[in-house]
């Protein structure tokens, strides 16, 4: 849930969708409570006008009968239980009704109005409650009369709810709109981000150099520093580089003129000193290759665009050593069940592979094969041989500098202890096992690129 809220698109769909809701809900209350006053005013002015109506035709006759000139025009009062009902009652208690109360009583609650005077109460009627409007009328010929049209609250309500239902559908609908509007409209303006996001994951991967300048003016500024820091770092890479090989060429050229003396020393009859030079000759050399590429692999492990193809890296390596071994009858054979972008530079995923699968074509009766997979984010490289094998105890020691078990074997000691070095300055790991072809088995892992 907390990683939710990191993301800008999320945060302002949520800000803007809780606006909107807020806002419709607000104007939705305001418009119900308006509509409302409005049907109430409405329905009263309604029974003004019965009631109006009411005290023109209705008539005390000089015996004290009350007498309904005709019945009221609006056909409602007719029906039983409409919701619509009259009661006239003079001060004698004789009282008359709407054919709606079918004999019915319909209270009228306190004394006499003042005349003139009219009150508005809710009463409990025959179909529910009432909204009465109660009223007192002089009459020529005696007392006044108390008259009283009452309708059902039931049906405002009535009123009310069909309206608010549609209400709330029309504001329901018109706030998915405006959300929906607003996720495209925040969709739309992040878009910069989203292009600068895969640029740079283009870049991370080594498919390009630098970052596009055709950006809103917001974002440009930002494209253009983060283009000048991956020019200064390039730049000071390459001097790196050319810093590492320059040094190991001023040096390699010395011990070979070193070596070179030692070989005439020996043919001279110094071969006892010949060796010591040529020993720490070898010494020098091999402590120079095994620095050398531990500095360039330090100063690639973070900068921006290593990334390599394994198989792209793999495949020539495999080619070419099958043609190597092929005198010695040693096959390799090569499963891809993913083909994965590691996080390391091509040149030292090279060197590191070159030295695995070297090894394994020294040591291999007939056959090596290598297995690559993904592992979550990890890529695993497996490389195994039918050979001899190495005894456990011994795992650790192979990756000692300049360290050999078989002194028979060509080669310098210095394969394992640079790919573990190399290995694990790209954050990847190096393990040793028994190979399922009875030889030694190797595993790479490195971490992998999304792509």
């Amino acid at each position: 849930m907390r990683q939710l809220w990191t993301s800008f698109r999320t945060r302002l769909i949520v800000g803007a969708a809780i606006w909107i809701i807020a806002g419709l809900a607000v104007s939705g209350f305001l418009l119900s409570e308006l509509f409302k006053a409005h049907v109430t005013q409405q329905f009263d002015d309604e029974l003004h006008g019965h009631a109006a109506e009411l005290a023109a035709l209705i008539e005390l006759t000089p015996d004290g009968k009350l007498v309904l000139h005709r019945r009221l025009s609006d056909p409602r009062f007719l029906p039983r239980d409409s919701g619509f009902y009259w009661r006239v009652e003079a001060r004698s208690g004789q009282a008359i009704t709407s054919p709606s109360l079918a004999g019915r009583g319909l209270p009228l609650p306190g004394p006499f109005p003042p005349s003139g005077a009219e009150r508005h109460v809710f009463v409990d009627g025959p179909s529910g409650q009432l909204r009465l409007v109660e009223r007192s009328v002089a009459t020529p010929n005696g007392p006044p009369l108390r008259l009283g049209i009452g309708v059902d609250q039931r049906l405002l309500d009535e009123v009310l709810g069909r309206f608010n239902w549609t209400l709330f559908l029309s504001l329901t609908i018109v706030a998915s709109g405006l959300i929906a509007a607003a996720m495209l409209q925040v969709w739309f303006g992040l878009r910069p981000l989203s292009r600068m996001r895969h640029a740079l994951s283009a870049v991370r991967m080594g498919q390009a150099s630098r970052l596009p300048e055709d950006l809103p003016s917001e974002v440009r500024p930002l494209a253009v520093d983060l283009n000048a820091l991956l020019e200064g770092n390039l730049e000071m890479l390459r001097r790196a580089r050319t810093q590492a090989g320059n040094l190991a060429h001023a040096l390699k050229t010395p011990l070979a003129i070193l070596t070179d003396e030692a070989e005439r020393m020996r043919a001279a009859g110094q071969v006892e000193a010949a060796e010591v030079i040529i020993l720490q000759c070898e010494r020098m050399r091999r402590q120079i290759d095994y620095q050398i590429a531990r500095a360039r692999a330090a100063a690639l492990k973070r900068a921006p665009g290593v990334a390599a193809d394994v198989r792209s890296t793999l495949d020539p390596i495999v080619m070419a050593l099958s043609r190597l071994y092929a005198r010695r009858d040693v096959s390799f054979a090569v499963a891809y069940e993913d083909q994965p972008v590691v996080a390391v530079d091509a040149q030292d995923l090279s060197e590191i592979l070159g030295n695995v699968l070297d090894n394994a074509g020294k040591w291999a009766r007939s056959r090596a094969e290598i297995l690559v997979r993904r592992r979550g984010d990890f890529a695993e490289i497996i490389v195994d041989d039918d050979g001899p094998g190495l005894p456990p105890e011994s795992y650790e020691h192979v990756f000692g500098l300049g360290e050999r078990l078989d002194e028979r074997t060509p080669g310098h000691g210095l394969g394992l202890s640079i790919v573990r070095d190399l290995v694990g300055l790209y954050e990847g790991r190096v393990t040793l096992d028994v190979a399922t072809l009875g030889g030694l088995r190797v595993i790479l892992t490195f971490p992998a690129i999304t792509q």
